[in-house]
């Protein structure tokens, strides 16, 4: 018995939910998620290759073998449009999982983008393409096509676990994983502060003080700072 399972279902994240996240940033939902006592933010190694893109649609998985990429093909099949491919490789560079070819096949499905844990490679082709791609390394290594994995089940990518239809979000600054069973409020509550910060880009805009704004004063005053009116240096 072989060691690969591959599910050919995916319990979404609400498409309109989707649509609604794609509005608001990465940063954004990181403060809400971590004022309800959640993460989900991936780590710094994960970069776009395109830069301006921002995507948000339900995770689709796959789970890869050293050196092969057989389980990411499979997934980017099954996927449908909107989706956003997660993939993972231990091995990270090993073998190169996503590609020009592979991105061309996305495009003309209608991914949203992909996220991969592991090297890619074509990066001109892709970004020319403009195919939504964060990846952790860039390395024209090549990929065999026959290794044992999964597709559409629990991954751990970049430290964040990721279940099949969680809400991915990414732009310049990173991807961020919300799980589906707290994407409404955790984009809500990123809605209501993205809201909260354009007023104060308004208020900037009229002249007022970041300083402030952001409760940087308040702070600042109660914590008994003694403030000297004089350079360290003079005599």
């Amino acid at each position: 018995m072989n060691s690969s399972r591959v599910f050919l279902r995916v319990n979404r994240v609400d498409a309109n939910l989707c649509t609604q996240a794609r509005e608001v940033t990465v940063s954004d939902l990181h403060e809400a998620a971590i004022s309800r006592g959640r993460g989900g933010l991936m780590s710094s190694r994960m970069r776009p290759i395109q830069k301006g893109a921002r995507i948000a649609g339900p995770a689709v998985t796959a789970f890869c073998a050293p050196g092969d990429n057989l389980m990411m093909h499979r997934a980017l099949y099954l996927a449908q449009p909107g989706d956003v491919l997660v993939v993972v490789s231990d091995a990270e560079t090993s073998g190169a999982q996503w590609g020009d070819m592979a991105a061309r096949y996305a495009v003309k499905k209608g991914l949203a983008g992909v996220v991969v844990q592991g090297c890619v490679r074509d990066t001109d082709t892709v970004e020319s393409l403009g195919c939504a791609v964060w990846a952790t390394h860039i390395l024209s290594i090549h990929p065999d096509k026959c290794g044992h994995g999964m597709v559409n089940t629990p991954v751990v990518c970049d430290g964040v676990l990721v279940n099949p239809g969680d809400l991915i979000v990414a732009d310049g600054d990173g991807v961020i994983c919300v799980p589906k069973g707290e994407a409404a409020a955790n984009v809500q509550a990123a809605v209501a502060r993205m809201r909260k910060e354009d007023e104060m880009a308004r208020a900037v805009a009229r002249g007022e003080a970041v300083w402030d704004l952001g409760g940087s004063a308040a702070s600042y005053a109660s914590m008994g700072i003694e403030e000297i009116d004089a350079a360290f240096d003079d005599h």
